[in-house]
């Protein structure tokens, strides 16, 4: 195996999910979010994990595809929009998809195939979605088709963590779209608004399915998130030292000579970079954790290595483990602050040629 592994803790994951249940309280149901290749922590290939759920919920049909052809035989919900040349793959393997598209619905009502549809209420996210006042007039339209099934409503709350007067307006427009369905469809079985910020803000928005991304990988949705629920970190980002050398005062390290030593230094090469999703901003200022020890990183981070100055390590060898994050010497957060971005993007965009390694202790 490759030196640098993401390490995914599967108890931590299953500490998540029992601490949102015991959030939430009984009668709601969950539904994980493992798109983006479960927030990059492969999560989505265990289908130990995700038989554990009734349903579970992707971006994209292809992601809907994998996880089929994994062994997974629930329900799999496609949260976004897809387009009309992806109808076949969306009836061949079974998948319930959001809509809230004209086009989409016609092509997918003449197509004559069975299909569960979840009807997307565009409440104030400015993506997708139908207008609540169109809801009567939309489920008209999905009634001309026989073969299409509404079994579900839901909507996308864009700023439950910071704006409490916009997200009860978005609710209330919800609200008014949840009670037609509830009086004029008998067959409807979920009504979902929530994700991870909602989940922790706001107990109304709940319905009887909740969508937790981020909060069941133990990572903050929002700041302050975990003082409202106790969450275990799922991943670790490490590698291993590769080559160590010495060099004289004055020596360049790496692409266009950002960094000249100023001193005899003792260098360490490490074997992630930024095609791994090791940020290059983070060169020249920032650091790794070695033998107990914060290391500066030096030179310009590369696309498969960066260089360490480990100089006043007292004990340092090839082949010593190097923390990238580990949650507690090292946080994504303090990484994803100082690349001016979010958990989110740093535990997402860990590419795929960084191997997974999943322990259960």
């Amino acid at each position: 195996m490759r030196a640098t592994v993401m390490e995914i803790d599967l108890n931590a994951f299953k500490y998540n999910i029992n601490s949102i249940k015991q959030k939430i309280g009984n009668g709601i149901e969950i539904m994980p979010i493992i798109k983006a290749n479960a927030y990059g922590t492969y999560i989505n290939t265990r289908l130990d994990i995700l038989k554990e759920f009734n349903i579970v919920a992707v971006a994209t049909v292809d992601e809907g595809v994998s996880i089929r052809k994994l062994g997974y035989t629930k329900d799999i919900f496609i949260l976004n929009q897809p387009y009309v040349t992806e109808i076949d793959d969306i009836m061949e393997n079974n998948l319930i998809v959001g809509i809230s598209s004209n086009n989409f619905l016609k092509t997918l009502g003449n197509d004559g195939r069975k299909v569960k549809i979840h009807i997307e209420i565009g409440t104030g996210m400015g993506r997708t979605g139908i207008r609540p006042s169109r809801i009567e007039e939309y489920v008209k339209e999905v009634r001309q088709y026989n073969n299409i099934i509404i079994d579900g409503i839901y909507t996308h709350l864009s700023s439950p963590d910071i704006d409490k007067e916009y997200t009860n307006k978005q609710l209330a427009s919800f609200e008014k779209a949840v009670n037609y369905c509830k009086e004029n469809l008998s067959q409807i079985r979920y009504i979902h608004a929530s994700a991870s910020n909602a989940i922790l803000n706001f107990n109304e928005a709940k319905y009887n399915l909740i969508r937790p991304g981020i909060i069941i990988y133990g990572y903050e949705s929002s700041k302050g998130a975990l003082e409202k629920i106790h969450l275990k970190p799922v991943c670790k980002l490490k590698s291993k030292i590769i080559l160590l050398k010495t060099v004289k005062e004055g020596t360049s390290i790496g692409y266009g000579r950002s960094y000249i030593t100023k001193r005899e230094t003792k260098v360490a090469t490490i074997p992630i970079g930024y095609a791994d999703g090791f940020r290059r901003c983070l060169s020249n200022d920032w650091y790794v954790y070695i033998n107990g020890s914060k290391c500066p990183i030096i030179g310009n981070i590369c696309m498969d290595s960066f260089m360490a100055d480990v100089t006043e390590l007292q004990k340092v060898n090839e082949g010593d483990e190097v923390i990238i994050w580990d949650n507690e010497n090292i946080t994504i957060e303090e990484i994803a602050q100082k690349c001016d971005t979010i958990n989110y993007e740093i535990m997402s965009t860990i590419s795929s040629r960084v191997p997974r390694c999943f322990v259960k202790d």
